[in-house]
Parts: C-alpha cells; sequence; structure tokens
C-alpha cells in the first residue's frame, strides 16, 4: 500500500496521480467507447465513459478505495462510517471488505431497496435513518464520535475527491482528443476530482456539470457565492439529491467548470431509456444526467464537438426501472394517455378502437367512466392508454379523432 499522506483541500493533480497508482489493483478500468447511435440523438461526437460498470455499480469505488487506503493502522481497527443514498456506501462496504476495514452506513429511509440490500449482503453495518440526507448524515456523525469510527464525507473528503478524480486520468488517454466532458454534479466531489485532472493536463477542455431541476445546490452555490441549502424534492437522479454541496469539492470546481445546467424528470426518464434502447445499458437516474443535458439541448455550444459523458451510475431498484421506461415513453411520445367521449351504444367502443387501429397505435388499456363522464347518460368517458412510433404519430391519431368528431384531451402520464 502506498504510504503517502492523505491529501487536502485544494487537491491537486499529484494528489490524484498518487490515487490513481494506489487504488489501480482495485479498480476496474472501465472502457471510454463511442457511441454511434447516441451521438446522433445528443447532436455531438459522443464517447460513454462506463463507471457504471465498477464492481458495485458505480465511480464511488474509486474515492472510498483511497480514503481506505490512506487511514491509519488504528483507525482501520476501529473501522469507518458514512452517510449515503447508497452508491458511496457500497463502494465503502465493497472495498473495506476487501481491505479488512469494519464499515458502518446510515442511509436514509428513503434509499433505493436495492442499495440497501446489496450493503447489507457486502456485510456492511447498515442503520437506516431519516428521511433525508441531512437526518442521516447527522446519525452517522454523532454514531461516529461515540463509537471511535472516522467518517468519511461521499464528497467533502479530500482523499475522496481525489479518488474520484482518477476518472478524469483515463478519460485523456482513452480520448486523447476529446474537446469536452459532461459530468453529473450532486455534492460536487465527482466534478472537482475531474475537472482539476483534465484541466491541469489540458485546460482548453470544456467541462460542463450537470443537476437534477429537482435539486440544483451547484447552482444555488454560485449564486450564493458559497454552498447554501436549496430547496430538494425527490428526484428520479436520487444519487444527485444533495441540498448543499460540499465545500471543499465546491471551492475547487467553481473555478474549474465551465457551465452547469439542470435536467427535468422527463429528460433523466429519457435518457434513461435512450441508453437501455440504443446502447443495452442499464444506469440510474444519476448516471443519465449527462446525457439527458445533451438531448434535451442545455449544452448547445457542444453540437459537433467530441465530448465525453460520465455514465457512472447503475444502481436502479428494477421496479423503478419499470416506471422510468414508461415516463420515458410518454416523453418521447411514444406513449400517451387519451380522454374520449363516445356513445354509450352499441358500436361507440367498436367505433373508437377501430379509428385509433386505423391510424397505426396499439391500445395498451381502456377504462369506462360512466358515472362522472358527462350530463349526457347516452355517452360515455374513456380513457384509452395507446402507444405510438413518436409525437408525429400521436399527432396524427388526435387528427383522426378530431376528422371523426371524437376529440381527445390527454390525460395524466403514464
Amino acid at each position: 500500500m502506498n504510504a503517502c499522506k492523505p491529501a487536502r483541500f485544494p487537491v491537486s493533480l499529484a494528489d490524484i496521480e498518487g490515487a490513481r497508482e494506489r487504488i489501480r489493483d482495485g479498480i476496474y478500468l472501465s472502457p471510454c467507447p463511442d457511441s454511434i447511435p447516441l451521438s446522433e440523438v445528443a447532436g455531438c461526437r459522443l464517447w460513454c465513459k462506463l463507471d457504471y460498470l465498477q464492481r458495485t455499480g458505480s465511480f464511488k469505488e474509486r474515492g472510498a478505495r483511497n480514503a481506505l487506503m490512506l487511514l491509519p493502522a488504528e483507525q482501520r481497527q476501529r473501522g469507518v462510517i458514512c452517510a449515503s443514498a447508497g452508491n458511496h456506501a457500497l463502494g465503502l462496504a465493497y472495498h473495506g471488505g476487501l481491505l479488512g476495514i469494519p464499515v458502518t452506513v446510515v442511509m436514509p429511509r428513503t434509499a433505493p431497496l436495492v442499495k440497501v440490500a446489496t450493503c447489507r449482503r457486502l456485510c456492511a453495518r447498515v442503520v437506516l435513518e431519516g428521511d433525508s440526507f441531512a437526518a442521516a448524515k447527522a446519525a452517522a456523525e454523532r454514531i461516529g464520535a461515540e463509537e471511535g469510527m472516522a467518517y468519511i464525507s461521499p464528497y467533502d473528503h479530500p482523499d475522496v475527491v481525489a479518488g474520484q478524480g482518477t476518472m478524469g486520468l483515463e478519460i485523456l488517454e482513452q480520448v486523447p482528443d476529446l474537446e469536452a466532458v459532461v459530468l453529473p454534479v450532486g455534492g460536487a466531489g465527482l466534478i472537482a476530482g475531474v475537472a482539476t485532472a483534465i484541466k491541469s493536463r489540458r485546460p482548453e477542455i470544456f467541462v460542463a456539470g450537470v443537476e437534477p431541476e429537482r435539486c440544483a445546490s451547484f447552482a444555488a452555490a454560485l449564486a450564493a457565492g458559497q454552498p447554501v441549502d436549496c430547496d430538494s424534492r425527490v428526484t428520479l437522479a436520487d444519487g444527485l439529491a444533495v441540498p448543499r454541496v460540499g465545500l471543499g469539492p465546491f471551492q475547487m470546481a467553481r473555478e474549474l467548470v465551465d457551465k452547469v445546467v439542470a435536467v427535468s424528470e422527463d429528460d433523466l426518464s429519457l435518457a434513461v431509456l435512450r441508453i437501455l434502447e440504443l446502447e443495452k445499458g442499464v444506469v440510474e437516474g444519476a448516471g443519465a444526467a449527462p446525457l439527458a443535458a445533451l438531448i434535451a439541448g442545455k449544452l448547445p455550444e457542444l453540437a459537433g464537438r467530441r465530448v465525453v459523458v460520465a455514465l457512472c451510475g447503475g444502481n436502479i431498484d428494477p421496479g423503478i426501472l419499470t416506471r422510468v421506461v414508461e415516463r420515458g415513453l410518454v416523453a418521447d411520445g411514444r406513449m400517451c394517455r387519451l380522454s374520449v367521449l363516445i356513445s354509450d351504444r352499441p358500436g361507440g367502443l367498436a367505433d373508437l378502437t377501430s379509428i385509433i387501429a386505423a391510424a397505426g397505435a396499439n391500445i395498451k388499456e381502456i377504462v369506462h367512466e360512466r358515472v362522472f363522464a358527462s350530463s349526457d347518460v347516452s355517452a360515455v368517458r374513456v380513457v384509452c392508454t395507446i402507444e405510438t412510433r413518436d409525437r408525429a404519430h400521436l399527432a396524427e391519431v388526435h387528427q383522426a379523432l378530431e376528422t371523426h368528431r371524437l376529440p381527445a384531451t390527454v390525460v395524466e402520464a403514464t
């Protein structure tokens, strides 16, 4: 094990290079292939850094292993504790097991079940506390102080940031002529480390960050000039739902990041769907955020340029994945729920279904609403969930219904 001293903020290129040598034998060198189909939908020449292929499904292993390997011998015996929505906890649990270091993880009770189960399978002690990351963090700090465990932040820790920065060194080697890199932003540990690695060697490369609209903590920090609590709501990108970015990472990243944008829940769902369909990969909302920004046109300055997106988290609950895919289909105009008032007499429903079928759409579900349909007792409201090819095809279905005097209104998404 490399016995170099732990890093301190601000983390330097030398710290990141040292971290790479230190963790090299325990971290998968994830591929960074180009993607023709994703390039077409993103409007640029796209490479995907597939860090969701790490053993525990995310880039968090990099920082976790580096921080664990730099612990003093006495602290390795007492163990470590962290607060995490899942991925940092998984990384610590896995590498703590490999290195013989006891790990306790504190998660919000709202953490994805797959991450809770996997942490326990990796023999970590799991404590579920509170309904937010802030509550879990407070509990972790309290338990750590009581039991003498070192608290390892998922992002506001220099050794963690140095470890995350190793991804940047790999990207530079795998795509030597890249012009831009797009990264997800939660607590800012990843973007601080990767931006430091890339800008230190290639300052002309454009670095962009992407966060969810429902928890835009980096943008809030930029506006205030320092980390502040932001309005945080439940988001598909649960791994990025950090209401206050880390102070150390923010101070590093604000000088290096060229642009930060926010994406909607529909943007995230559509990006998950695109990766699933076009690259046969399964990523969580946080991991899909960089692609979401490109698809949504949030980074027009990158059109036609050589861009790397970090797809760095794949731990999505299978049950949630189904709903996300359906939401993505809705955002893509390929699934819609229509409300139509038809005659409640023989042939009324047959007329409706024949019109939809003639337009080439597929009916997934039909529900009748008689009692609340209309003051006309001879009419019934029918809610149809239909599948279409795209938005243009959906417009054709609407037009066909209008032509037959059966105007339809769109009701809630799937």
